[in-house]
């Protein structure tokens, strides 16, 4: 999106807020128009679940819809509408995490096994595994920054924290994917060393 058009989206998304926070319907209509399919890509891209992101997403409205009088900065409706989407996101993957872990503890035992397919090039894919594998605020801040192409100063908004922890939060998740990637590769050399020599 050129930067002309971005600035036009924004100041008509301000315009939005500001007739939506004044009771205007259609407004509302449009904004949610304008904003829900980011919203839901958003929440589909941390949940790793398209299902559960629509659930999230609505949640997220509802949330949004009675807080909107209180946003006093209309021009940041979209990092402050994806902080509250990346909050639910949040709170379903605790939920998730409790109900597996409940489940774990009623069910037999069973070795679990990972494998990793090294003879595969990383692939988009799994990229999207690693970045899932990755604890939630790493993950969130890793989309917001890359996949939403926000600003760090945005990032910091959205998730409502400093800007040092964002920046510090993409500096390790930066290092887990490089050191899960380097690890893969240096792998799929040993592998092909290994043939080498047995050939």
């Amino acid at each position: 999106m050129t930067d002309n058009r971005l600035q036009k989206v924004r100041a008509l998304e301000a315009l939005l807020v500001l007739d939506a926070k004044a009771g205007n319907k259609k407004a509302l209509e449009q904004l949610v128009a304008l904003r829900g399919d980011r919203l839901y890509a958003h929440a589909a891209r941390l949940a790793g679940d398209r299902e559960a992101a629509r659930d999230i997403v609505q949640e997220a409205w509802v949330q949004i819809l009675r807080s909107l009088p209180g946003l006093t900065d209309e021009t940041s409706f979209l990092p402050w509408a994806l902080c509250i989407v990346s909050r639910r996101v949040a709170a379903f993957i605790q939920t998730r995490q409790k109900d597996r872990r409940l489940a774990e503890d009623f069910a037999p035992e069973a070795p679990q096994v990972f494998t990793l397919d090294t003879d595969q090039i990383l692939d988009a894919p799994k990229v999207r595994e690693i970045l899932h594998q990755l604890p939630p605020v790493h993950h969130a801040t890793i989309a917001l920054f890359y996949l939403e192409d926000m600003s760090v100063a945005e990032v910091a908004k959205a998730l409502d924290v400093p800007i040092g922890t964002v920046k510090t939060r993409l500096m390790t998740a930066r290092a887990i994917l490089r050191n899960y990637l380097e690890g893969d590769q240096n792998g799929q050399a040993r592998q092909a060393d290994r043939r080498c020599h047995e050939g």
